[in-house]
């Protein structure tokens, strides 16, 4: 993992439609899980993160490792075979797609991200995975993503699909409807279908007040939502399942974790099923 922006003096090259001046979500995250898809001004934003809130990376790497730990789980104990990885970010260890193919070779994967360097990357990652595609697209036009050509190829709506929402409703603010977003989905997916979302989470504590300040003031968006606003997210008709909304650390571990940190309390997961 790098420790900071003078320790990182690649990027990727350019594409175009990106402007490097300004932070990506996708590439500020690749950095701090110790990628080299990132810009300068990335850098800059995830160093504020490693160097002034150390031990706030931790955030990234629990958020992560819950990610796999979810998609094993739906693989291996349930028959869905087919996943819709929304705001999926850039390509990094035990992708979706791996994890899923890894227990059912079978298992079709659709990423979708805004950023041109994710769209980029990920079809370079996927070019010879035939049950795999990433389109580019925004998570806050879930009808344009339902209705995507490269979407249907893959992706059978008759049929019972994972929706993914792994560390990307919290960069919604609230007047953009996160809630909206996974009732558009629970609208179309049939019973069976299963959605994962792992989210910021606060406790009403200074931290999570100081990172959502710092995200307001770069990104212009970022959320630390309380249990009650997490469960909220997934609506009325979806049942959550057991442990509940809990830190990503406690969510179905291995090895139950020791005392969590304060910053492992900060990222927070849940698992849901429309019956």
């Amino acid at each position: 993992m790098a420790e900071g922006s003078d320790a990182r003096t690649d990027s990727p090259t350019d594409i175009p439609g990106v402007d490097q001046t300004k932070p990506s979500i996708a590439r500020t995250y690749d950095y701090l899980l110790g990628g080299k898809d990132n810009y300068a001004a990335d850098r800059a934003l995830a160093d504020h993160f490693i160097k002034d809130l150390p031990g706030s990376q931790t955030i990234a790497f629990d958020n992560r490792a819950v990610l796999g730990r979810a998609i094993r789980e739906i693989v291996v104990n349930t028959p869905v075979r087919q996943f819709l990885d929304m705001g999926s970010g850039l390509p990094t260890s035990d992708n979706v797609h791996q994890v899923a193919q890894r227990h059912a070779p079978e298992s079709r994967v659709v990423y979708v991200d805004h950023d041109p360097v994710v769209l980029a990357h990920g079809r370079a990652l996927l070019e010879e995975n035939e049950n795999t595609t990433v389109v580019q697209a925004d998570l806050r036009e879930p009808k344009a993503i339902y209705e995507n050509p490269a979407v249907r190829d893959l992706i059978d709506f008759e049929q019972p699909v994972a929706i993914i929402l792994s560390a990307v409703l919290h960069h919604l603010n609230d007047d953009e409807d996160p809630a909206g977003v996974v009732r558009f989905w629970y609208d179309r997916v049939p019973s069976g279908s299963y959605v994962f979302i792992s989210h910021f989470r606060s406790e009403n504590d200074p931290r999570s007040a100081h990172m959502q300040q710092v995200l307001q003031a770069s990104l212009g968006r970022g959320r630390w939502r309380t249990d009650d606003e997490l469960l909220a997210l997934f609506g009325d008709g979806l049942t959550v399942l057991p442990p509940g909304i809990v830190p990503a650390a406690e969510w179905r571990p291995a090895t139950p974790p020791l005392e969590l940190t304060v910053w492992e309390r900060l990222i927070a997961a849940g698992l849901a099923v429309k019956p």
